[in-house]
Order: structure tokens, then C-alpha cells, then sequence
């Protein structure tokens, strides 16, 4: 009888244990009513600013890896979006990052926040994407491809999630983790859950993380807001998510200014605060001049892709190959100003800081 009373013991400990753990977990939060998430909104005026690279980095891994985060760039390139009277960035994290370096990697975070609060900027941060590279690795990154757009951004997980299933027990943790050190912070603005779920030809295999992201930001319940973007009508069921979880509506539209208010007027219906957090591509017939006065006109906030030329190769359009010597287009897709931090084109400075005060 002693002999089978200690292992029976045993078990009943651990499903006491067990036990204790389920009703000890965080239940997750509900998603903010429309007035929270209005008078959220309220308290931060009209926001501008740009999907933020910097220049010295080809992709999220080369920005935030210990040997190539580059502080001095980011100050200076921030502080040139502080002298256009921008307000807010959106910055890509990477898992793979933290999972090499958790410690450093959040003691870099802090420093970038840290930098862009001097120059009175917010940042919302960016945590899995879809899109482009599907495979990528810690260490040394590729060096950009001439004339080739994005050449060396990755996705974030990619494809490891659909060739392994456990690094979901991965991922819950780097996600509970940043959230967690980040929760209060009043330098992040939003968390980005998932950028263009389903892109890269990934289809519905996206949704299972999509749904996980959203559980996982509400467990750990930060004083930000969470949401992930709309950014096609062809994937309905991601858009119908996307919008239904999301506790701020943010979306994507590089068309222009009247599909672009079209947009707007079909997301005003959820009664929500409307943050764009990718336009202007100006083969696209999304500009500054056109979309950037609508955005302030409707009090959306305006975050337009890339903003100072660099590894990203950004100047170039989606599926451009007439460049492959690496000469400049006459015409740039993306990006405000050449590394000098001189502009593209004065014209679209002069409306920038005519739209901001600056």
C-alpha cells in the first residue's frame, strides 16, 4: 500500500498543480467598445509619420541583430522626420531576434524608443508579417539585389511555422514576452499584431497564427491598443477577422484618392478610429498630394511606406526589373529623402510641412 500511495500522491499533486495553473491563467480581455477606443484616439491628434527602415538595414533582422542596430542612423534619420513635423513610425520587430538575444533585444527596443521620444515621436510596432522572403536565418543578411524592391525583407515566421508545429509554443512566448515589457509604455502607440495575414500566397494557412496573435495580445491585456490591418478585399474571411478583433481599424490602400475615400467611407461604419498604416505608391497613383491632404481632411492617421532611401531599395516599384543596374528611377515608388536627407522632390516636403505645421 506505501508503495502505491507515493506515485498516487504524485499524480493528484500534479493535477492539483494543473489544476491551479488553468485558473490562474489570464483570461483574455475584451475587445475595446467604439468609445474606448475613440477617446483612445483623441489624446493623440492627427498622426503622420512613415514605415520606418533605417537606411542601413536591408530587413527587421539586420535593424534590431546586436552586431548591425545602428542607433546613430536612427537618430539621425528621426531626426529628420522630426524637422517634417512627423509623428509617429511603424517598426517591424522579428522573432528571431529575441529568440537569439531576448535580453538585448528588448534593451534595444527601450533605445530606439528612447531615441524616437526625443524627437517627439510615437512608435507602433509591427510584431508578424507575410510578406516577401519566405526563409531567413540570424547572422549576416543578403546584401540587397540591384533595382529589386525589398529584396532582402522576410517574413516573420514564414514558412518554419507550416514546417513546425511546435514553434508556436515559440512565438506565444517571444509575443507574451515583448507585450509583457512593453505593456505600459507610453512611447508605443499600437501593437501591429499581424501585417497582410494570408499575403505571400499563404492564403487561409495565415489564419490559425492570425487568431493565436489576437488571443495571445489580449492575455497579456497592454494599455495599447491591438489590431491588424485590412489590406485585401479578395481575402474576405482575414478582412472580416481582422476588423471584428481589432481594437483600432487599420488598413492599406496604395490606390488613389478616390478609392482611397471609398475605403474610408466603407470603414467609418464600425465607428472606430481609422489609422492608415501603408499608402504612397506613387506609380500607383497614391501620392502626398492626393492622399496625404484626405487622411488629414478625415482625420485619419497617415503612415506612408519607407521614408529615407536605402538597403530597402524601396525606390523601386513591386515586380520592377528595368533597374538592374541599380540606376535610380525617374520616378520613386516609395521613400521621402535620399541618405543626405535631402528630398526626392521639395514639392512633397513643402506639402508635408504645410500639412503638419512644420
Amino acid at each position: 500500500m506505501k508503495k502505491l500511495l507515493k506515485p498516487i500522491l504524485m499524480v493528484l499533486a500534479g493535477m492539483m498543480l494543473f489544476s491551479g495553473n488553468q485558473a490562474n491563467a489570464q483570461k483574455p480581455r475584451d475587445i475595446w467598445t467604439p468609445k474606448q477606443a475613440n477617446e483612445w484616439y483623441q489624446q493623440w491628434g492627427w498622426l503622420r509619420g512613415c514605415d520606418f527602415l533605417p537606411s542601413t538595414a536591408i530587413n527587421q533582422l539586420e535593424m534590431w541583430q546586436a552586431e548591425t542596430f545602428d542607433p546613430a542612423t536612427i537618430d539621425r534619420e528621426l531626426g529628420w522626420a522630426e524637422g517634417l513635423g512627423l509623428n509617429t513610425m511603424r517598426v517591424y520587430l522579428h522573432h528571431v531576434a529575441w529568440q537569439v538575444d531576448p535580453t538585448g533585444f528588448k534593451k534595444r527596443i527601450g533605445k530606439y524608443l528612447s531615441i524616437a521620444q526625443k524627437h517627439g515621436i510615437s512608435t507602433v510596432f509591427v510584431i508578424f508579417d507575410d510578406c516577401w522572403r519566405h526563409e531567413y536565418q540570424a547572422g549576416k543578411q543578403p546584401d540587397p539585389i540591384l533595382g529589386r524592391h525589398n529584396s532582402g525583407w522576410v517574413t516573420d515566421p514564414g514558412d518554419l511555422i507550416h514546417k513546425d508545429s511546435t514553434l508556436n509554443v515559440l512565438l506565444e512566448k517571444y509575443v507574451k514576452d515583448i507585450l509583457t515589457t512593453f505593456k505600459k509604455d507610453k512611447r508605443i502607440i499600437l501593437w501591429d499584431v499581424y501585417n497582410e495575414p494570408g499575403n505571400g500566397g499563404y492564403g487561409e494557412k495565415s489564419m490559425p497564427l492570425l487568431k493565436n496573435v489576437f488571443r495571445w495580445g489580449r492575455e497579456v491585456n497592454p494599455s495599447q491598443p491591438l489590431s491588424a490591418g485590412v489590406w485585401s478585399l479578395e481575402l474576405p474571411a482575414f478582412c472580416q477577422y481582422q476588423v471584428a478583433n481589432s481594437d483600432v481599424i487599420t488598413y492599406h490602400n496604395y490606390n488613389n484618392e478616390v478609392n482611397h475615400k471609398a475605403a474610408i467611407d466603407s470603414l467609418r461604419k464600425y465607428g472606430r478610429p481609422l489609422i492608415c498604416t501603408e499608402y504612397m505608391a506613387r506609380k500607383q497613383g497614391s501620392r502626398f498630394d492626393n492622399i496625404m491632404p484626405l487622411l488629414k481632411a478625415e482625420n485619419v492617421a497617415a503612415i506612408n511606406w519607407g521614408f529615407v532611401s536605402g538597403k530597402s531599395n524601396t525606390i523601386y516599384a513591386w515586380g520592377d526589373r528595368t533597374h538592374t543596374d541599380g540606376s535610380e528611377p525617374e520616378l520613386w515608388f516609395h521613400d521621402i529623402l535620399r541618405k543626405d536627407g535631402t528630398p526626392f522632390r521639395q514639392a512633397e516636403v513643402d506639402l508635408i510641412r504645410k500639412l503638419t505645421g512644420k
